[in-house]
C-alpha cells in the first residue's frame, strides 16, 4: 500500500531549488522564520554529490530545518523521512530527522517523540544518510510513535553539536513505507496502527474501536502483545488474535462477526475458563447473536462457574439465548467439595415454605440441599433473609413441625445460574458436562420459564445432574440427554446422586437415558410429561433393593408417564410436600397416567413393585389413575404384583378409590396381574343360593371389591334337578374379611358359569 500512488496523497516536500521560503528555521508552523535571503544559507545548484542542495552554516545549538507544508498523517500509514548530509568546512555536527506533531485546529500534540536517532559526521565530504519512520503504531522499526491524535506533521532535520560548521543538505525525501509493516494479505487492519500499545498497562480501548471503525469489511488483527481494555469494546469486523486482551470483569468484549468460543479463547490468551465467562457475558448483553457456539472445545473448569457473576449487570434475562457444542470438564483443584453447614431452625405448618429462627444463617448457602427429620427428598434453600433469620425453602417439609437441627449441603456445579433473580428461555445444547465424580452439572435460577436442556451428557456427576432450587424449572424441556452415574458399582441402597429434580409445573423430560442413580427424577410440580426415556437402577445383588426412578411428590400431580423403558426401578407417588399430610380436602392422589411403558426387573425380591403409592398421612385415597398398555416383566424371579401401597406412614383408604383403570397390560412372571375393571370368570360347581366371587389380589393394590359393572352368564343356570333356571341375581360388594369378595344372590340354589366385572373404585 502506498497512499501517494493509490490515493494521490502528496507527501514529498518541494526541492530546495524551488525556493527556500517554505523551509523554516523553527518548527515549521505558520509565521516561522525561513532560510530565504539570509547570509548563512544558500541554494547550491550543482554539488558533485547532490546536484541542487542547501548549504548553511550552523549557528544555533539545535539548527532546525522544517518543511512548512502540512504532511498528512493517515491512520495505518507509516512515513519515512530521509536526508543526506555532508560537512564542507568547520566543526563537524551531528544530524537527525525531526518533526513537529500537529493536531486538528493547528495545535501541537505534546508528549511525543519528535526526533529520530542522531548520526555524527566524522569526515569532510563524506555523505551521511539519516532516516526515521513516523507512524501511529508502536511497532518494531518505528522511531516516532505518534498514535492517532496528530493528523499532520512538519518534517525535516536537526543539526546538533558544535556551531560554526558548514554543511550541505540534499533534497529531503518523505515516502509511504506502510508496506514494510503489512502482511501479505492486505485485507488486515492492525490495532497497533491505530495507537494500540499492547504493553498490558496502557488503555487500548480507543485504538481497538478505531481499528474496527476503519476496517470497512477488512479483518482486524490484534498483533502480538497484551492489550488492556478498560472499557467495553465491540468489534463489528472480523478479528484475529495473535496477542491477547485483559479486561475488568464488568467490561464486555463483543465479537459480533466471530462470536464463538475458540475466538474468545484466543482473545484471552488461551484461558478457556475466562474466555467462556466473557463469551457468555457478551451473549447476554448483545442482540447481535442468540447463541454461543463452543466450537467443540473442551473447557477445563477449575471452580464452579457463577454465570451471574460473569453477567453481573443483569439480574434477570428473558431473551432466548443458546450455549451449544462443547464440553465443560471439572479439574481436580479442590474447589468442588460441598459446603456443609449445620443450623438449628424452627418450622411451622402455617408458614410452610419458611424456616425461622435459623442460627448461623449467614453461613447457610442459597441453593443448599436441606436435610433433617421430616424433610422430603430434594428440598433446597431458595433464598435467605439474614436480618430476619429466615430461610425460604423450595418445597414444604412433610413432618417437621417444631425446632430441630438441619444440615445444609451446597453442591458445586459446573454451571451455576442461582445468582440470577430470574432467567427465561435459556437453552443448553449438545454440551458434555464432564463432572469427574467431583462437580455437579447445572443449578438453575430460582425463577424462570422454558429452560431447555437437550442433547447434553452429564457424565459422572459427583452429586447432582440438574438441580432446581426454586421455580426456574417452570415449563423446562429436557430432551435427548444422557445421565451417567459415578455410582454404577455401588449397591442401590448406597447411592446418593440424583439426575434431575423439579419444583414447578409443566416440565417435559423426553427421550433421555440415565443409569444407576439414586433417583432419575424427583418431580414436585404438576402437569409433567415423562416420555420415551430409558432409566435403570439395578445392581448385582440377589434379591436386591431398588430405589425409585421417578418420585412424584404431589398428590394431584396430573402427570403423564408414557413410552419409557423403566429398568430395575419403579415409580413412587407420594405426598411428601405436605406439612400436615393427613387428608383434609382436595382430590387426593389424582391425575396420573402410566401408559405404554416397558417395565423390567431382574433378581429382585418378590415384594418389589413397579408402581408404589406412599401416603405420608392418614385417609388418603387415589382419585384418577390410568395404567394401561404397559409390559411388566420380571427376569430370574417372580414378583407378587406390579403395584402396591407403601404403608410406612399410613395405608390408603380403599373405600374411597375413584377412577382407577388398569387395562391392556401384559404381565410376565407376575403372580397377580392387576385389572380394573376386573373380569372374573367364576364357575359355581355346587348348587348355592349365594355365590362367592373373589376379586382378591388381582384388584389394584389388593384393594376392595367396591362395585360390579356387569354379570354375564356363560351358559345355563341349573337347579339340583338339572332344570334350567332363568334368574337374575342381585349383587353384594365388599364381602369377605378382605372386602375383596362379591356375593351373587339367586332366588333358589343353582349352579353354572358366570363372568363378573368387578371394580375397586
Amino acid at each position: 500500500m502506498n497512499k501517494a500512488i493509490t490515493d494521490g496523497v502528496v507527501l514529498m516536500p518541494p526541492e530546495f531549488g524551488a525556493g527556500l521560503g517554505v523551509w523554516a528555521r523553527g518548527d515549521g508552523v505558520p509565521g516561522s522564520d525561513t532560510y530565504q535571503s539570509i547570509a548563512t544559507a544558500a541554494f547550491v545548484p550543482a554539488d558533485q554529490d547532490f546536484g541542487g542542495c542547501l548549504e548553511l552554516q550552523k549557528t544555533q545549538s539545535v539548527q532546525k530545518i522544517r518543511y512548512m507544508g502540512e504532511t498528512p498523517l493517515l491512520p495505518g500509514c507509516y512515513l519515512r523521512v530521509t536526508a543526506r548530509v555532508k560537512a564542507v568546512a568547520g566543526n563537524l555536527p551531528a544530524v537527525r530527522i525531526a518533526g513537529w506533531a500537529g493536531a486538528a485546529g493547528g495545535g501541537h500534540v505534546n508528549g511525543l517523540t519528535e526526533v529520530g536517532p542522531a548520526t555524527t559526521i566524522t569526515n569532510y565530504g563524506e555523505v551521511v544518510e539519516v532516516s526515521a519512520i513516523i507512524g501511529a503504531g508502536n511497532r518494531t522499526g518505528v522511531d516516532m510513535v505518534w498514535g492517532v491524535q496528530p493528523i499532520y506533521g512538519h518534517f525535516g532535520l536537526d543539526l546538533t553539536g558544535p556551531n560554526g560548521g558548514i554543511v550541505r543538505v540534499d533534497d529531503i525525501v518523505i515516502e509511504d513505507v506502510t508496506e514494510v509493516f503489512l502482511r501479505n494479505m492486505l485485507s488486515i487492519v492492525d490495532v497497533r496502527d491505530f495507537g494500540a500499545i499492547g504493553d498490558g498497562s496502557a488503555n487500548d480501548s480507543a485504538a481497538f474501536e478505531a481499528a474496527d471503525a476503519a476496517a470497512n469489511g477488512r479483518r482486524v488483527l490484534v498483533s502480538a502483545g497484551t492489550y488492556r481494555l478498560i472499557q467495553s469494546v465491540t468489534f463489528e469486523s472480523r478479528v484475529t488474535f495473535e496477542g491477547s486482551v485483559i479486561m475488568p470483569d464488568n467490561a464486555i468484549l463483543s465479537l459480533t462477526k466471530d462470536f464463538n468460543l475458540p475466538t474468545y479463547i484466543d482473545a484471552f490468551g488461551g484461558d478457556e475458563e475466562l474466555a467462556f465467562k466473557k463469551a457468555v457475558q457478551s451473549l447476554m448483553n448483545n442482540a447481535d447473536h442468540e447463541s454461543l457456539d463452543m466450537g467443540g472445545r473442551r473447557v477445563s473448569v477449575t471452580a464452579p462457574i457463577d454465570v451471574h457473576a460473569a453477567v453481573n449487570n443483569r439480574p434477570t434475562y428473558a431473551q432466548r439465548r443458546v450455549i451449544r457444542n462443547g464440553q465443560l470438564r471439572a479439574e481436580s483443584t479442590g474447589n468442588w467439595a460441598p459446603t456443609v453447614v449445620t443450623s438449628q431452625a424452627r418450622y411451622a405448618a402455617n408458614d410452610r415454605f419458611k424456616l425461622t429462627n435459623v442460627t448461623n444463617i449467614a453461613n447457610v448457602p442459597v441453593g443448599a440441599l436441606v436435610e433433617g427429620s421430616g424433610v422430603g427428598r430434594e428440598i433446597y434453600v431458595r433464598s435467605k433473609n439474614v436480618a430476619a433469620q429466615e430461610v425460604t425453602l423450595s418445597q414444604p417439609l412433610s413432618d417437621a413441625v417444631g425446632t430441630q437441627n438441619y444440615t445444609f449441603t451446597r453442591f458445586k456445579y459446573l454451571l451455576d445460574f442461582s445468582g440470577f433473580a430470574r432467567l427465561d428461555q435459556l437453552a443448553l445444547e449438545d454440551i458434555e458436562f464432564q463432572c469427574a465424580e467431583e462437580a455437579s452439572g447445572v443449578l438453575l435460577a430460582p425463577l424462570g420459564t422454558i429452560m431447555q436442556i437437550r442433547d447434553c451428557t452429564f457424565n459422572r456427576p459427583g452429586h447432582r445432574g440438574i438441580t432446581s432450587h426454586g421455580e426456574g424449572c417452570q415449563g423446562m424441556l429436557i430432551d435427548h440427554c444422557q445421565f451417567i452415574s459415578a455410582e454404577g458399582g455401588a449397591l442401590t441402597q448406597n447411592r446418593t446422586s440424583v439426575a434431575i429434580n423439579t419444583n414447578a409445573n409443566d416440565v417435559k423430560i423426553r427421550n433421555c437415558r440415565a443409569s444407576q442413580f439414586r433417583h432419575f427424577a424427583v418431580v414436585s410440580g404438576a402437569h409433567s410429561v415423562i416420555a420415551g426415556n430409558h432409566f435403570f437402577q439395578g445392581d448385582d445383588s440377589s434379591n436386591g433393593l431398588r430405589s425409585a426412578g421417578i418420585v412424584l411428590c404431589l398428590r394431584a400431580c396430573n402427570a403423564s408417564i408414557t413410552g419409557n423403558y423403566i429398568d430395575n426401578t419403579f415409580i413412587e407417588w407420594t405426598n411428601e410436600r405436605e406439612p400436615e399430610p393427613d387428608f383434609s380436602g382436595g382430590f387426593g392422589f389424582a391425575g396420573l397416567s402410566i401408559t405404554d411403558n416397558v417395565f423390567l426387573s431382574s433378581n429382585v425380591a418378590p415384594w418389589f413393585s413397579f408402581i408404589v403409592v406412599k401416603p405420608y398421612g392418614a385417609d388418603q385415597f387415589v382419585n384418577g389413575l390410568n395404567v394401561s398398555g404397559n409390559t411388566f416383566r420380571c427376569v430370574g424371579a417372580t414378583m407378587n404384583r406390579v403395584e402396591r401401597v407403601d404403608t410406612s406412614f399410613a395405608p390408603l383408604d380403599f373405600n374411597r378409590l375413584k377412577k382407577i383403570f388398569f387395562s391392556g397390560n401384559t404381565y410376565h412372571n407376575i403372580e397377580y396381574g392387576a385389572e380394573n375393571p376386573l373380569v372374573v370368570a367364576h364357575s359355581q360347581n355346587t348348587h348355592e343360593t349365594v355365590w362367592e366371587v373373589e376379586g382378591g389380589p388381582r384388584l389394584p393394590f389388593n384393594g376392595y371389591a367396591k362395585d360390579v359393572d356387569a354379570v354375564v352368564l356363560r351358559g345355563r343356570l341349573r337347579n339340583s334337578a338339572n332344570v334350567s333356571r332363568f334368574d337374575n341375581p342381585h349383587v353384594e360388594v365388599l364381602q369377605g374379611p378382605g372386602k375383596d369378595v362379591v356375593h351373587l344372590t339367586f332366588s333358589t340354589p343353582v349352579r353354572g358359569d358366570v363372568n363378573v366385572t368387578i371394580r375397586a373404585d
